[in-house]
This record gives C-alpha cells, structure tokens and sequence, in this order.
C-alpha cells in the first residue's frame, strides 16, 4: 500500500518578533510602565490591548488620553522616549524564546523562506538580530515599512509581496491578539504562542503553548488547510 504523500510545504513562514521569537513583551511593558509613572499614571491589566503588540506611537497616544495631555507633538515625543528605552532594554536582555533557534534551524534545513515582521522599529530590529541572528531570515519588516503596521494586514503582505508568494500559501506565527488581526486580515494562516496575553481558539489559527511544540510537519499541514 503507497504511503500517503506528506503535505507541501509553506511558501513561507512569517514570524512576529516581541514575544514570539524573543522574550521581549515585559521590556515593552517595562519602558511603557516607566514612562506612564513619569507621566503619573499607573498601568494596569487594563491598559494591555493598548500596550502589548502595538507600535510605539499607538501606545503613547493611549498614554496621553489617559493623562489627559494629548497632543500631536507630545506624542511623537513619547514615541520616541518609548523607542529609546525598550531599544535598551532590548540590548541588555533579550533571549530567544524556547524552540525559536531550532524552528528556525528545522525552516532552514527544509528550504522554507522566513521573513521577520513586527510593529517594532528597525533600531529594535536590528538589535535582536544581532541576538538571533540575521541570516535565518529572508527579509524583516519594521514598523517603518509600511503606512499601516498591525492590526492592519499591510506587514504581512508587504513581507508575502517581496517574498514572491500568495498570503494563503503562507504561515504565520504571532503571539498577540493584535498580531494574529493582522496575519488573517492578510489571508494566512496562523500558529499563536500566547506570551502575555490568553489567545482563544478561532477558525484559521492554531493556539499552542510554546514554538517548542511548532515544527514543520504541523506548518506544512496548516499550510494545507488540513488542521
């Protein structure tokens, strides 16, 4: 009897950065926390959609309402100060996540383009990349690089577009709410990660407990729109 035909592979994997490739959610929330008690406001749980995998100038809009000083040059300053403080962070204790390094080893090996998307600057990119290392990816995509970042689809399928591949044919792996909008307003399918926040199981997304239980055979088979 003929073996049955294993499921083609990805034409590509997309993987967010902050809490998905590396640990890097708490230092976001570190450099937001320090910011907002300068400001004198105390985050909260409550202030986590507005935090946790959103660009720098999202969060200081959002910091600002809440102080009730908001103003097109204030925000852009904070911005700023928010970018600064989470680079440094990043530059002293960035890690990889659990199975990050031997995913990216497994997608390599097999042929499978990788492209870096995330709603971080590309001073923050750079940075992790010195970490993980540049040449696992095909190309990144930072927050400067399109108009609209997530939860709009526009990084993922700038990363698609470049790579030369349709978004259905791709897989994304994200950790966040926000990011998975983004991944399936693009059309891919996805793998979730949670790292801070819980992620419910919704169709076209995979909730697992860690890229230690992500390998290629589970990618292939999203790809193939079989699970």
């Amino acid at each position: 009897m003929p073996s049955p035909t294993a499921p083609a592979l990805p034409a590509a994997v997309l993987f967010d950065m902050d809490g998905t490739l590396v640990d890097t959610e708490h230092l976001w929330w570190r450099a937001v926390e320090g910011a907002a008690r300068r400001m004198g406001y105390r985050p909260t749980d409550a202030d986590l959609p507005e935090v946790l995998g959103r660009p720098a100038g999202h969060t200081a809009r959002h910091l600002l309402h809440m102080t009730g000083t908001a103003t097109e040059v204030a925000q852009q300053r904070l911005a700023g100060e928010l970018d600064a403080a989470f680079a440094a962070l990043v530059a002293q204790e960035v890690r990889p996540r659990p199975g990050a390094l031997r995913l990216l080893a497994e997608l390599r090996a097999a042929g499978v383009p990788v492209a870096l998307v995330t709603a971080s600057p590309r001073r923050v990119v750079d940075v992790v990349l010195r970490t993980l290392g540049a040449d696992w990816f095909a190309l990144t995509v930072a927050a400067e690089d399109t108009v609209r970042t997530k939860p709009a689809p526009d990084p993922y399928l700038r990363a698609a577009g470049r790579l030369g591949v349709a978004p259905a044919d791709c897989v994304v792996v994200e950790d966040s709410p926000v990011g998975l909008a983004a991944a399936l307003a693009a059309g891919c399918r996805a793998v979730a990660v949670p790292s801070t926040v819980p992620i419910p199981d919704e169709p076209g997304v995979t909730v697992l407990g860690s890229l230690e239980d992500v390998d290629l055979v589970l990618l292939s088979a999203l790809a193939a729109a079989r699970i």
